[in-house]
This record gives C-alpha cells, structure tokens and sequence, in this order.
C-alpha cells in the first residue's frame, strides 16, 4: 500500500496514540466515504502541542490561541454555491502524488476535548483528522448548507470506523 499520511510528530505523547495509524484509518475512511481514489495522493499531518498550534493559529488566522485542529489545503476545492458538493482533487503518480495540503492537530486541546466530552482520544482524534481533511477537500462550515454538508459526511465516515456521531 502506497504512502499516504506523511506524519510530523513535534510532540512525542502523538507517538504514544499512534497518530499516524489514526490519521492513516481518519483519511482512508474519509476519502472512500467520498469516493475519491487514494492513489496519487499525499497529506501531511502535523502533531503538536498547545504552543506550537497557538503560534500557527496567530500566524495564519491571526488568533493566537490554542485550538484542537487546523489545515491548509494546496488547492482550493471549495465549491462556488452553498451546499454544492466539493471540486475532486486531481490525483499525480505514485511516483509524484498531489498534495491536499497539511493539517496541524494539538495534543493539550484534543485530549481536553475528550475529556470533557467523556470519550476516548484516540477517536475524538480521528474525528479532527476528518475534520480537517474535509477542510482540505474543501468542504467548510460557515454557511449554513455547507455545515450540514460537512457535518452528514463527518458523521458518515465515522460510523464507517465504527464510531459514535460527535454531534449527539
């Protein structure tokens, strides 16, 4: 099976979860939840801490506060109406892939969440990789089509894991 997930680890409790077999299952299941091949395609996904997502979340958002998850696609897929689906990405080579772009999670954040909401990290973790992958297919959640666009396929996806919807 052709690379992937690229996975950056800058804080090592992601390598204690298994980050990169979580993030590998998240954008398996999402792509296919979409019918989008995975061959010629690559991602990469950053796992850090509060500080360092804080510092990305000010340079990119200029809001420099933690948050559990960003991303950045490579190619804007955003869809030109609300509720419309997505552009496909257009796949490279096996020797060449596209790239969706990269997304940053924060351990602090995502295991505060979990807690919170009383479920296990390591499937609240797989739910933001989903997340934030949808983000770089451009799927978004500011208008109100779009949101339960992306909301029914995160769900979706999910329940492909096996997992709960987050949303109840």
């Amino acid at each position: 099976m052709e690379p992937l997930v690229d996975t950056l680890i800058e804080d090592p409790r992601w390598d204690d979860l298994g980050l990169a077999d979580l993030a590998d299952r998240a954008v398996r299941a999402t792509l296919a939840q979409i019918g989008v091949p995975t061959e010629g395609l690559t991602l990469c996904v950053m796992g850090c801490d509060d500080a360092r997502i804080a510092v990305l979340n000010g340079d990119f958002r200029a809001k420099p506060v933690a948050t559990n998850v960003l991303s950045w696609p490579a190619t804007d897929l955003a869809p030109e109406t609300e509720g419309a689906a997505p552009h496909a990405p257009e796949p490279g080579t096996a020797d060449d892939p596209e790239s969706l772009g990269d997304i940053a999670i924060a351990y602090d954040t995502c295991a505060r969440e979990a807690a919170d909401a009383g479920k296990p990290l390591a499937d609240h973790v797989i739910h933001l990789v989903v997340h934030g992958l949808l983000h770089l297919l451009g799927y978004d959640h500011v208008r109100d089509g779009d949101a339960t666009r992306m909301e029914d396929c995160e769900v979706a996806v999910l329940a492909s894991l096996g997992l709960s919807d987050p949303y109840l």
